[in-house]
């Protein structure tokens, strides 16, 4: 898949472009009905399929008090993005200076820059723009203007309700998972940079990976057997999602930490991607650190037996 962050970059030649817009946190069965549908048009008119997507959700510039806990790093989305085989991405800084540009003014702009627009997909209820000022009306209205076809469609349903990156980000935060895969297409996976920890947990004999989840919506507190996928390389680990509250710190942090089974290296700075196969337990509070190595010696055999 081809990054591209100025439209120009796409340079589609004598090639027209179909396009799908939209934050695809998540890329859930919704967001890919709209990207294939893209992919099929750009097959029927042998045109470029290309995803035009922002770097961070737009409420982090034009509504600070309600940005959404995001299902996936930006690496993750643009990940599975590129899986799904368009052609290129359309990586768009979601700046001050862009949340001022009306609706009108960015099809204009994006049609001047992809030359030649064949179609645009979008969900139904996709709002954008200026004070969101565009909707799939006005989209239709400047493509028969400037000549390009216009998808807005409906949602996805599963069991009688729409799939949204809402509701995945709520099965998620419940711990119903089961449904939130259902709802992405493919197994929740929690993403992020390992970073450097307390070491605690190499003191009391169980050294663990702490990852960087900041921003990203979290499943309930407590200890999951996971599969941890490092480098391409998938090692069994003991995951921990809580405040480590037999530790008594006077500012508890939630801590996102695993456990590799069998594993000794290096990885700070490396991407682990984190696939829940069970919980084993929730979090719980010890009477003493040896009553907390003593569990946590537990949870790996039985982690180690999940697998």
């Amino acid at each position: 898949m081809n990054l591209i962050h100025h439209a120009a970059e796409l340079n589609p030649g004598s090639r027209k472009v179909c396009v799908a817009i939209g934050v695809f946190d998540g890329v859930h069965l919704g967001h890919q009905q709209v990207i294939r549908q893209t992919m099929a048009d750009a097959v029927q008119h042998q045109a470029l399929s290309v995803v035009v997507t922002f770097d961070r959700h737009p409420n982090a510039i034009v509504a600070p008090e309600r940005v959404p806990s995001l299902i996936y790093p930006l690496a993750k989305k643009l990940s599975v993005i590129e899986s799904l085989n368009v052609n290129a991405t359309y990586l768009i800084e979601f700046t001050k200076d862009f949340s001022t540009i009306a609706a009108e003014q960015f099809v204009r702009d994006l049609t001047r820059d992809f030359k030649s627009i064949q179609s645009i997909c979008v969900g139904s209820n996709f709002t954008f723009g200026h004070k969101r000022g565009g909707n799939v009306d006005l989209l239709g209205t400047l493509g028969k203007e400037l000549n390009f076809q216009v998808h807005g469609l409906a949602s996805v349903a599963l069991d009688g309700q729409p799939v949204s990156s809402t509701r995945v980000r709520e099965m998620i935060r419940i711990g119903n998972l089961d449904l939130a895969n259902q709802m992405l297409g493919r197994t929740y996976a929690l993403c992020g940079p390992v970073i450097k920890g307390d070491g605690i947990g190499r003191k009391i004999g169980f050294p663990t990976a702490n990852i960087d989840v900041t921003g990203l919506v979290l499943p309930p507190t407590g200890v999951y057997a996971v599969r941890a996928e490092i480098s391409g390389k998938v090692y069994g680990a003991a995951l921990n999602i809580g405040y480590r509250p037999t530790l008594s710190s006077p500012t508890p942090k939630l801590q996102v930490e695993a456990h590799l089974l069998d594993f000794a290296a290096d990885i700070y700075g490396e991407t682990m991607e984190l696939t829940i196969v069970r919980k084993l337990r929730d979090e719980q509070k010890f009477a003493s650190t040896a009553a907390l190595h003593d569990q946590i010696a537990k949870d790996i055999e039985a982690a180690r037996k999940s697998f």
